[in-house]
C-alpha cells in the first residue's frame, strides 16, 4: 500500500510540473511536451507523499505512467535518452499545438465532441461561452462519461453535458486538436468558444433537455 502510494504521489507531481511548472523550474521543454526523464529526476521537489522527486527512479517513473488510467502521459526514447511528456492540459505557452495534438480536419473525426460541467455554471457558460480558463485549450471528451472507449476530458461527477456543433466550427475555421488520450481541444476564439457552437445541453445522467433555442441571441433554460 505504501508503495501505491509513492507512485499515485509520483504520478501527481508530474502531472504538475508537466503541464504547468516546467518553465519556472527553468526545465528544458520541446515545443511538442517533452522534457528528459533525467532532468526531472534531478529537480530538488518534494511529492505530496513527502518523498524527495530525485529519490525516485526511473522505473518508478514508468510504473507511474503505466498506472494512470487517464492516460496523461506519453514516454519515448530517443537516441537512449528517456523523454516524458503531459498529453495535454497545459497552461505552459511555449507548448505549441502543432507539435502536441494531432489536428482534426473533417467532422467525421470527432463524431460526438461534449463537454462536462455542474449546473451551477451553466448561467455563466450562457453568458460568454466555453472558456480555456487558465489552460491553453478548452477540453472536450469523444464520447459520453459511460462509454467505455473515453478515459479522459469529462469528470464523472458532472450534471449537465454541453453537445458541440464540430462541424460548424470547423467550418467557421476554430481549429480543434486531438491527444494521444483521446481529449479534444481547442482555443476556441481567443481564447473562447462561443455559445454558437453549442449543438444541445442535457442533464447527466438522466439526459433531460436544459436548453433550448441555443443559438444567441435567444436562449431558454428548461430547468
Amino acid at each position: 500500500m505504501i508503495f501505491v502510494d509513492r507512485i499515485d504521489a509520483l504520478g501527481r507531481i508530474l502531472t504538475r510540473i508537466l503541464r504547468h511548472m516546467a518553465t519556472e523550474l527553468r526545465l528544458n521543454m520541446r515545443g511538442d511536451g517533452f522534457v528528459k526523464v533525467e532532468d526531472l529526476l534531478n529537480l530538488n521537489l518534494k511529492t505530496c507523499a513527502n518523498i524527495q522527486l530525485n529519490s525516485h527512479t526511473i522505473d518508478e517513473i514508468r510504473e507511474a505512467v503505466t498506472r494512470d488510467n487517464k492516460k496523461r502521459f506519453s514516454l519515448i526514447d530517443e537516441d537512449g535518452e528517456l523523454l516524458i511528456r503531459a498529453n495535454q492540459g497545459h497552461s505552459i505557452t511555449t507548448v505549441e499545438s502543432d507539435k502536441l495534438l494531432k489536428p482534426i480536419l473533417s467532422p467525421e473525426e470527432a463524431p460526438v465532441c461534449v463537454h462536462g460541467t455542474y449546473r451551477k455554471n451553466l448561467e455563466s457558460i450562457l453568458a460568454s461561452g466555453l472558456k480555456r480558463m487558465n489552460r491553453m485549450h478548452v477540453h472536450f471528451s469523444c464520447g459520453l462519461p459511460t462509454d467505455g472507449e473515453v478515459i479522459s476530458g469529462v469528470r464523472r461527477n458532472v450534471n449537465v453535458i454541453i453537445f458541440l456543433d464540430i462541424k460548424k466550427a470547423l467550418e467557421d475555421g476554430i481549429a480543434f486538436y486531438i491527444s494521444d488520450n483521446k481529449v479534444i481541444l481547442t482555443q476556441g476564439i481567443v481564447g473562447v468558444l462561443p455559445v454558437d457552437y453549442f449543438q444541445k445541453i442535457e442533464s447527466w445522467p438522466d439526459r433531460q433537455t436544459l436548453v433550448k433555442n441555443i443559438r444567441m441571441p435567444s436562449v431558454s433554460l428548461v430547468f
